[in-house]
C-alpha cells in the first residue's frame, strides 16, 4: 500500500506513523475553542472555593461569577500564632458626635399680644423673647397666623427681627409691624421660624 510516496508495507513504519497521528490529533484538539463558563462548564469542587453563577437576564448570555472563600479556608488565630501577632488591635468605634442644636431649641416667645394700627389694616405685635441658650441669637424670624373669631384661617405674615438677644436673657418687643391683615382678623398667634447663632 502506498500513500503519498510512503509505503506502509512494513510494520516498523506503521508503528512510527501512529504516534505522529496521535500527536497531531492532540494538537488540533487543544487548538479548538473551548466552552465558556456561561455555556455550562462544570464548577470546581475545591473545598476552599465555591463558585456562584447567576444569569443576569433571560436574554443575556453573560453570567456573573462570584468566588467566595469558605469558612474552613480562613486561618484561625489559634492555628497560626504569628498571624495573631501581626493582626491589628481592636479598632475603636468612631466617636458619636452630637448633632448641633438649633438656636430655636432654647428660644421661646413667652408672652404675645397684638393690636391694629394704620386705620385698622396693619398688625402691630408685642411679644417677649426668652433666650435660654449658652450663646446670643440674632435675626429672629417670626410667623404670625391671623384668624377670625370662629377660628377660621385668614392670613399669614412673617417678619425678621434684626436684633440680638443675649444668652440667658429675655427681651420685649412692643408694637412690631408684621404687615397688613384682613379687617376681619380677630386673633393672632405668632411662632418662631428661624434664628442665627452668634
Amino acid at each position: 500500500m502506498r500513500i503519498a510516496g510512503w509505503s506502509f508495507g512494513r510494520s516498523e513504519v506503521r508503528l512510527a506513523v501512529l504516534p505522529a497521528i496521535a500527536i497531531i490529533g492532540c494538537a488540533v484538539w487543544l487548538m479548538l475553542p473551548q466552552a465558556s463558563d456561561a455555556e455550562g462548564h462544570s464548577t470546581v469542587t475545591s473545598p476552599e472555593v465555591t463558585r456562584v453563577t447567576q444569569a443576569t437576564s433571560r436574554n443575556d448570555d453573560t453570567a456573573v461569577t462570584q468566588a467566595t472563600l469558605s469558612p474552613s479556608a480562613v486561618p484561625s488565630d489559634a492555628a497560626n500564632p504569628a498571624a495573631a501577632a501581626e493582626a491589628p488591635l481592636d479598632i475603636a468605634p468612631p466617636e458619636t458626635v452630637a448633632p448641633a442644636r438649633s438656636p430655636l431649641d432654647g428660644l421661646k416667645i413667652i408672652s404675645q399680644s397684638w393690636r391694629r394700627g394704620g386705620l385698622g389694616s396693619k398688625a402691630l405685635v408685642t411679644f417677649t423673647l426668652r433666650n435660654a441658650n449658652d450663646y446670643a441669637v440674632r435675626d429672629i424670624e417670626i410667623a404670625c397666623t391671623f384668624t377670625r373669631r370662629d377660628g377660621s384661617h385668614l392670613t399669614d405674615r412673617r417678619r425678621v427681627i434684626p436684633d440680638t438677644v443675649n444668652m440667658k436673657s429675655r427681651k420685649r418687643y412692643a408694637g412690631v409691624l408684621v404687615g397688613f391683615v384682613n379687617v376681619n382678623a380677630n386673633k393672632a398667634k405668632c411662632s418662631l421660624v428661624t434664628a442665627s447663632r452668634i
